[in-house]
């Protein structure tokens, strides 16, 4: 899971409950003043809104309106409706209700990170089924084309075999044998305790088996920006890397960052990302010829 460099909500972020037509999601929500676009931010597996919490400073800064959301059956997001709601089909409804629940503001660009990014290509690709797509670009946090890695399956494995059993506070104690002090720790347990047990079952088999839907979200022609740090146990580098050209999409390497760069490295992973929801160019535009890799001040690395 990721651990949040803070918790305590930057000055000028809201934390309210967004209503929409399929019910009520905790969210964390930084507005500027004047917003050139929004972005929508999914977590992942057993995450939570404040994954992104450091990013939403220095996206408003940009001038970008930044949505943390609570996922259905995540911390403080209602529960409800059995093993059925927690299927990626129905989180991705979940995220196009989302986005049609939020104010207009500019090009609306869409994030997740690691399970996050299924869902979000999820909502992606029925959005553009349905021939209305409300997004404008696409970022991959940490994210693959399928499922997860060889060693991250078993441990997933091991957590969805145990927690029916055990059940969510013993399988806390299994995982984390040394206590975590300070605020942080506290959190997160308190964060695990409230996930509900069925989400993180049934989605623990979606990081398991989830096919590659690379070639679909090719055709849905989206702008997609793959960014990760420069090491990930979940989606090694060099499948996010083959995903990235196969996708046509731009790709970002964030220096000293792992599986979750949003919160291990938050200010150039939020640089990262406004300029690439800045640089973006009408289609009609031709596309300028691609340039060699370069290290920016950053401190990430793109391609």
């Amino acid at each position: 899971m990721s651990r949040p460099p803070f918790l305590d909500p930057p000055p000028g972020v809201r934390a309210y409950a967004l209503r929409t037509r399929r019910g009520s999601f905790a969210v964390l929500d930084a507005e500027p003043r004047g917003p050139v676009g929004t972005a929508l931010l999914v977590p992942g597996y057993t995450g939570s809104k404040e994954d992104f919490i450091a990013l939403l400073e220095p996206l408003a800064d940009a001038g970008f309106r930044a949505v943390a959301v609570d996922g259905r059956g995540q911390y403080q997001s209602p529960r409800g409706g059995g093993r059925h709601a927690y299927r990626l089909g129905e989180l991705a409804e979940d995220v196009l209700a989302q986005a049609e629940a939020l104010p207009p503001g500019g090009p609306l660009h869409l994030v997740g990170h690691s399970l996050g990014g299924l869902i979000a290509r999820g909502a992606v690709l029925r959005a553009t089924a349905r021939r209305r797509t409300p997004f404008a670009s696409l970022t991959l946090i940490g994210s693959g084309p399928g499922r997860i890695a060889r060693g991250s399956r078993w441990r997933v494995r091991a957590l969805v075999a145990g927690l029916p059993v055990l059940g969510p506070r013993a399988m806390w104690r299994l995982w984390h044998p040394v206590r975590d002090p300070g605020i942080t720790g506290t959190f997160l347990r308190r964060r695990w305790l409230a996930n509900e047990p069925a989400q993180v079952l049934v989605t623990g088999r979606t990081l398991r088996h989830e096919p590659d839907r690379v070639a679909w979200l090719a055709d849905a022609g989206l702008p997609v920006h793959v960014l990760s740090g420069e090491r990930d146990g979940a989606w090694p580098l060099p499948q996010q890397d083959r995903m990235a050209r196969r996708l046509g999409a731009h790709r970002t390497v964030i220096k000293g960052a792992e599986h979750s760069p949003n919160a291990e490295q938050p200010l150039p992973t939020a640089a990262a990302l406004a300029d690439f929801w800045t640089g973006l160019r009408p289609a009609t535009e031709a596309p300028e010829t691609p340039e060699a890799p370069e290290t920016t001040e950053a401190g990430s690395v793109t391609r």
